[in-house]
This record gives C-alpha cells, structure tokens and sequence, in this order.
C-alpha cells in the first residue's frame, strides 16, 4: 500500500513539474538538423485497452517500414519512437512530454480513446507539435479549434450509418444501450439515442459501466425486463465477448444484437465460433471491405502486413496505418515544397492533405476532422463479415433468423 501511495505521489509531481524542465531538455524539433526524421507514438501497449493500443501500434509500424523501404522520404528515413501510456492518462501526458522535448519529435501519432488522447492534443497545442490521432470519436475534442491536431475517425462516420440501418431496416420498438463509461462512448450512446428518436425507435434502456466489467447480469436483467428488441453495445473487444457469452447462456429473445467496436474482427469470430453467427459488427475496414477503386492497395497492405507480422490486420491496425500515413504525407509535402518541417509547415501540409486510403478518402475540415469517414455494417454470417449496409456496399443481405438471440 505504501509503496503505490508512493507511485502516485511520484508520478503527480513528474505531471506538476514536468513543464518547468522543458526549458532545459531544448524546445521542440531541435534534433530537426539530423539526418534521420523523428516521429513519436503514444499508444496503451500495455493496460485493459491494450489489445487495440498494441494493434494500433503495428498499422503505425508498418507505414513507416512501407516507406523506409522505399528509400524513406527525400532520402531520409523515418525513425519511430513508440511509448507506451499504459491506458492512463497521466502517463500519456508525461511520454508525450518526453517526445517533444527529450526526443525532439517533429509529429505525434497514435492513441485510442479520448481520455487518452485529449490531453495529448492538449499538449500538440500548447507545444506546437502536430498529432494526427489513430482512434477518437469525442467531438469535444474538435469543437476548439486545433491548429496541430487531427484525426482519422470521428463519431458521426460510426452514428449516421449504424442509425440509418436500423431505421431502415429493423425499425425497432425497444431498444437499449449499454456502454463503457468512457467519453467517446458516452458522447456515441447519446448521439444515437437521440437519431434512433427522430426516426420513432424508443431507446427505453441506456446504462453505462466500467471499462473491465466482469458481469453483464444485472444490465441483462434489466433489457429482458423492457422487452428489448435490439441491443446495442458500446463497449470494447473484451467486454463484448463478456455480454455475447451471457446472452448465449439466458436468451433474451433479442431481435438483433449489434456492437459497433470489438465485434467485427477475425479474432472475435474466432473467439466465439459459431456463437458469433447473426451477430452485427460495424467497421471501416477489414480485409476484403475497402472502398471502392482501393481493392488493388487494400491487398498489398494485407499482404505486406502479414509477411511483416505472420498475422492478418484488422480494422484498428488500418486506424493506426491510416494516421501514421497522414504524418508521413504531410511530412514528404513539406520536404517537397523545399521547406523545413517543423510544427507549423507540417500541420499546414496536414490541413491541405487529400489521400486515397484503403479505409477512406483521408481530407481534413477546418476543425481536424476526416470528411470522409464511414463504417459499415456487417453481419456475421458461417463465420465471415457480410456488408449489409449500406446498400451501395452491401455484399449480402440481412439474415434476420439468424440474427435472434
């Protein structure tokens, strides 16, 4: 007891001090004279979250192995420095700290879930770092205006489309919500809440819980007792796979059960065999669900990735490839046009970006955010993704049999 009491006095005081030793460790981007170009990562590699910091971290490995291969970017190669926040964030304020003035980078990337990377863009701004974010929904984030911070997701590519299947396709009388208590989540069971309304669907239970839940029971217990017709999970991987087995174990007599994050990946079907069967998922990338006219460029990415890690990417290894490819882009445009890349030329260069990536068309708005991100929904069927909407990309069709629970 002692000794965590002593942990945490240690880690307050690095958080509190930390900004009056920057003046002595060098401004940002001094080491910019260097024949190698620095970009740092902030990711939870170890932690409840992870599972998808670390998956996060090998999209972001292989963007810049991609590019090093080719001969790096105006003949220098990129070096990455990974730091590990371990799912806190005060340890991701104090690694990003140590990135910018001990390591000199000259760009952030990386991050999953907001409580993780708001205070790290905090930081972009106050130091004048660009940090293209590889998992952030909260659109409290952007809603300041950030000159250095940008990201590849954002919370209305996930609502808009997860509203409009079920307004059209299931039109259900009772729903409920359940989500981790995290402020991307929150901010996404209110924002679906309030679109399933608008189109007569009654969210009649919304409960939150914390991230690591052990037991669903209760909540279970409280959807069985409205008459829930569709469930909805805004939780994570692990705790999808908790409320999946639950519902497996007492049948709720559920319509459709759909999890936006943590279901559709190849290690979740795996996980759960046949049981995943009729279970909705939504993504905005997987192997063999890219966007129209990026089949060629999906492909190599799948190939190159396994032969670099011996294992199949999923949609959060995209998350993490897609914003180390913004970085690198603005980076190369900057060396390009004959300048330096600090802070400023390379968020301008990031501001301008317009790229054709297999997860979306990668522009940003005024605001940091991406114009063109949008998941789909996919339905698992024998075992493997079916696009079920939106219509224009729909690869099958909806199994409602198969969807009951």
């Amino acid at each position: 007891m002692c000794r965590n009491s002593a942990n945490k006095a240690l880690r307050f005081i690095l958080v509190l001090f930390f900004p009056i030793l920057l003046p002595i460790l060098g401004p940002p981007g001094a080491a910019l004279a260097g024949k190698d170009l620095v970009i740092g990562e902030i990711d939870p590699l170890s932690g409840h979250l992870a599972q998808h910091g670390l998956e996060i971290h090998q999209g972001i490995l292989y963007a810049v192995a991609e590019v090093n291969s080719r001969g790096g970017l105006a003949g220098r190669q990129i070096r990455l420095i990974s730091r590990d926040d371990q799912s806190r964030p005060e340890v991701a304020i104090n690694q990003a700290q140590d990135l910018i003035f001990r390591e000199h980078v000259i760009g952030l990337v990386g991050g999953y879930v907001d409580s993780l990377v708001g205070p790290v863009s905090e930081l972009a701004l106050r130091y004048r770092v660009p940090f293209v974010a590889s998992a952030s929904l909260q659109s409290g984030l952007t809603a300041r205006k950030n000159p250095y911070f940008f990201r590849v997701s954002c919370l209305k590519g996930i609502v808009q489309p997860l509203c409009g299947f079920l307004g059209q396709t299931y039109k259900a009388k009772k729903v409920a919500v359940l989500h981790v208590a995290t402020p991307g989540a929150t901010e996404f069971a209110a924002s679906l809440k309030s679109c399933l309304e608008q189109t007569g669907q009654k969210v009649a239970v919304q409960e939150k819980f914390r991230p690591g839940w052990p037991d669903f029971s209760v909540l279970l217990l409280k959807v069985k007792q409205a008459g829930i017709d569709v469930l909805i999970s805004g939780g994570f991987y692990a705790d999808n796979l908790i409320l999946v087995r639950q519902i497996k174990e007492r049948p709720l007599g559920l319509q459709a059960f759909i999890a936006p994050w943590g279901l559709a990946y190849p290690s979740f079907i795996r996980e759960v065999g046949p049981g995943a069967d009729g279970l909705f998922g939504t993504c905005a990338w997987n192997p063999g669900i890219t966007q129209p006219g990026t089949e060629q460029m999906s492909r190599e990415f799948v190939a190159g990735f396994r032969q670099q890690f011996g294992e199949e990417p999923n949609t959060t290894a995209m998350h993490g490839y897609t914003s180390a490819r913004a970085m690198l882009a603005a980076i190369e445009a900057v060396l390009q046009s004959g300048a330096k890349p600090t802070g400023e030329t390379i968020s301008k260069a990031l501001a301008s970006l317009d790229l054709k990536l297999p997860m979306e068309r990668l522009a940003f708005d005024a605001q940091g955010d991406p114009k063109y991100y949008h998941h789909v929904v996919v339905q698992i069927q024998q075992q493997k993704m079916v696009v079920v909407y939106p219509p224009d990309r729909a690869t099958g069709q909806v199994d409602f049999s198969l969807a009951r629970r």
